[in-house]
């Protein structure tokens, strides 16, 4: 079932929730493939509610239907030269989706957030304003086109990340930066995870405004696209520099003499510095297999290379560290569990979040995909459920099988 309007999506939800059926919630399906499987009477989409109603370059604010692609909005925010600055990243295709179809209400339902994540927040950190359509199948509005608009609960921030549990977002404003003028990317060869991650951590303390940062040990690094480093042959630590071009050059080379210590860097022009975190946004260099399971771990940067070696020691991976080494992509062979005990062990110890992103529905049955939650937490959680819906008919179970 495809909804072209809030009040249609409105009318389709109204049945179910009379007759008490849980329902599947999607965009364009991109992520469809993420999260605990589930048995539901039906799906909704929310594809076919799509267009961007209201631009304004001048105020860096934007809102679109939750249907809108998310290229769509990319190819008009880059016709001002502006962008959405937390570069949502495309993980679809990692779990068999196609690249480049997700909308973007899947982005903001999904708090999907790339490599500038470290300095520009998160995507519900620049979402202004929704429209929603609850569990109750009633419709409902928070926020607006400024940040400083809320009284009371924040619910832009309560539904995103939500993955569906519990509204439907059939409208989303937020907020967009200008295009940077110049991208260069300082790529030093050849270290170990954890001076890699030392490396990353060192720069970001430094005053030169780094945006983003990823650590690419050898074997991941010669899957890259960008041919000029997966000739190379080696690990691969990325330090991102970007804005006006006089500014990047100066903080290039004052950057390169404070980090001398970790080597000579080859310096990426912003052509090929924009093919290489391009690549990274689609994470192409870990690519859909059914016979491995995908992790996303999020933790401490400087022990991340603590937390894939605890994992190591159970099991062979290959990684890949983002955010200075707190978010880290692992992959690891398929098997009952995907490796669950082993790496919520690892995380446990060492502080962290770990999300199966990819595996067999019979596995993600059968462990838990979103981290565990605290007591508190899992309060909260069920607080917000009973509000929005208390029958439990959105997206059930999909984050945790008793909700």
């Amino acid at each position: 079932m495809r909804a072209a309007t809030s009040w249609e999506l409105q009318s389709m939800l109204a049945p179910f929730v009379e007759r008490q059926q849980p329902v599947e919630i999607l965009g364009s399906g991109s992520k469809s493939r993420i999260g605990r499987p589930m048995q539901t009477a039906a799906s909704i989409s929310t594809a076919s509610m799509h267009g961007i109603w209201m631009y304004e370059p001048t105020e860096l604010v934007m809102s679109a239907h939750a249907g809108t692609p998310l290229a769509q909005v990319e190819a008009e925010l880059a016709g001002h030269n502006q962008m959405l600055a937390f570069e949502p990243s495309d993980i679809g295709p990692a779990c068999g989706g196609r690249r480049g179809t997700q909308t973007i209400g899947s982005v903001f339902a999904t708090n999907s957030s790339g490599s500038r994540r470290i300095t520009v927040g998160a995507a519900r950190d620049h979402l202004l304003g929704i429209e929603a359509v609850s569990g109750r199948a009633e419709l409902f509005r928070s926020g607006g086109r400024v940040m400083k608009n809320v009284t009371g609960v924040d619910l832009c921030r309560g539904l995103s990340g939500s993955w569906g549990t519990l509204a439907v977002l059939t409208e989303v404003t937020f907020k967009v930066l200008p295009a940077p003028e110049k991208t260069a990317t300082l790529v030093y060869l050849g270290l170990p995870d954890d001076i890699g991650v030392e490396l990353m951590c060192a720069a970001m303390r430094l005053p030169f405004e780094v945006s983003g940062t990823a650590h690419l040990p050898q074997s991941v690094a010669g899957r890259l696209e960008t041919a000029v480093l997966a000739e190379q042959g080696q690990s691969i630590t990325a330090l991102r520099l970007e804005n006006f071009e006089k500014s990047v050059d100066y903080r290039s080379n004052a950057m390169q003499a404070a980090l001398k210590v970790y080597g000579d860097p080859i310096i990426l022009g912003s052509t090929t510095s924009l093919e290489f975190w391009n690549e990274l946004r689609r994470l192409s260099i870990l690519p859909y297999d059914a016979d491995t399971c995908l992790w996303r771990i999020s933790t401490t940067p400087m022990k991340g290379p603590k937390v894939v070696a605890a994992i190591r020691r159970h099991m062979p991976t290959e990684v890949y560290y983002d955010w200075s080494g707190g978010l880290i992509w692992v992959e690891v062979a398929a098997s009952a569990d995907a490796g669950a005990s082993d790496i919520r062990r690892a995380v446990a110890v060492h502080g962290g979040h770990a999300t199966l992103i990819r595996a067999d529905p019979a596995v993600r049955s059968s462990v838990e995909v979103f981290q565990p939650q605290s007591p508190l937490a899992e309060r909260i959680v069920r607080g917000l459920k009973a509000t929005f819906d208390p029958l439990r008919l959105l997206n059930p179970g999909r984050m945790y099988a008793n909700l």
